[in-house]
């Protein structure tokens, strides 16, 4: 998380992500949420909108890895994302929690310039412009808050209210193998809870449900 997120931006909001709803929801209330607070998947209340170059970039991407993971038998990795979110703190659409950027060793506070679609195409035409932007590094987008309609519900219903931000995001913990402890893990949960809910599961359905989510989580930018 340390190295995802090393960056002038200040990460307002921080999401690991894995497809699953068992225990994917933090124990802290509302009011104890704050920067440093690492959400999961039943706490997204967010959209990541990509611009579509970065965006079929992305899909090509996570399938990829997914094929590699799914191929050395490793399952338990998530998506962890990262938020950065462009609007002044005394804007009244601003999320909680959301500030502007911080200090990290520089001798100055950067700015953050807001880039528009138009800047975005632009900015694509134009090899300097890649110096600093990679896919998931100080990436611009748009995200889109959503609604859950009941406490379990995976991804939520959009709302049209959207939010110009800096992107950081990358798929980690890829080092769980599938071994005797998450089969027996598996076995056991499965007794009690659905078993699609669980995150232990056969490398193979772990990667198909954890690209069906990413993909719904993520989308183009329209």
């Amino acid at each position: 998380m340390g190295n995802l997120f090393c960056s002038n931006y200040m990460i307002h909001r921080r999401y690991d992500l894995k497809g699953s709803t068992f225990g994917r929801l933090t124990d802290k209330p509302e009011s104890e949420i704050d920067a440093t607070t690492t959400l999961k998947d039943l706490d997204l209340n967010f959209l990541f909108r990509l611009q579509k170059t970065w965006f079929q970039e992305f899909r090509r991407q996570v399938d990829r890895d997914c094929d590699f993971l799914e191929q050395e038998r490793i399952m338990d990795y998530s998506m962890l994302v990262g938020l950065h979110f462009r609007e002044s703190p005394d804007d009244e659409h601003t999320p909680s929690g959301a500030l502007t950027p911080v200090d990290n060793g520089s001798s100055e506070t950067e700015s953050v310039p807001r880039l528009s679609r138009a800047d975005v195409d632009q900015l694509l035409l134009d090899p300097a412009g890649w110096a600093s932007i990679r896919l998931g590094i100080n990436m611009p987008a748009r995200v889109e808050r959503v609604e859950r309609t009941n406490d379990c519900e995976l991804v939520g219903e959009p709302t049209g209210e959207y939010y110009d931000v800096v992107m950081f995001f990358g798929i980690i913990d890829i080092l769980q193998d599938y071994d005797i402890t998450k089969k027996l893990e598996h076995a056991y949960k499965s007794i009690q809870y659905d078993p699609n809910s669980i995150s232990a599961v056969d490398p193979k359905q772990y990667s198909r449900r954890f690209r069906d989510y990413v993909f719904k989580v993520f989308a183009e930018d329209t």
